[in-house]
């Protein structure tokens, strides 16, 4: 009985600090801005850290270039906008792409399902029809 007991403290205590670090599965995602939902968006992980990395060469090749602090932060602030637009219109497009390849094979898979084996099953109509050419 102790050692049941022992397991289940423990299990306790384990619980608790995992809960405690903030790693929980409950816990609150993190929101930039107060309105873009990191974790739940798709897309906007990568977006931002495209963007960050925009702006600091933006920025800095600017700064390299003409030696003007302010403007050169102007521009690095552009480059975040410009660059973070650019990676999440291109990331949406691929998600939009995958999204309609998924739904054309499973189309594809639900039809080779229902006319397998029957009259209207392509491949069986490919096979007649190839046989009536050889003959």
């Amino acid at each position: 009985m102790a050692s049941g007991q022992s397991v289940e403290t423990q299990s306790q205590i384990s619980d608790s600090t995992f809960a405690e670090s903030g790693l929980s599965e409950n816990s609150e995602s993190f929101k930039l801005l107060g309105i873009l939902d990191v974790k739940k968006v798709p897309c906007a992980r990568e977006s931002v850290l495209c963007g960050a990395a925009g702006s600091l060469v933006a920025g800095l090749g600017h700064f390299l270039a003409t030696s003007k602090v302010r403007r050169s932060c102007d521009v690095g602030v552009g480059g975040f906008l410009l660059t973070t637009l650019g990676c999440w219109i291109y990331c949406r497009y691929n998600n939009a792409k995958l999204r309609l390849q998924q739904k054309r094979i499973q189309e594809g898979m639900r039809n080779k399902l229902l006319f397998e084996g029957t009259s209207l099953d392509p491949e069986r109509r490919q096979k007649d029809s190839n046989q009536s050419n050889n003959s």
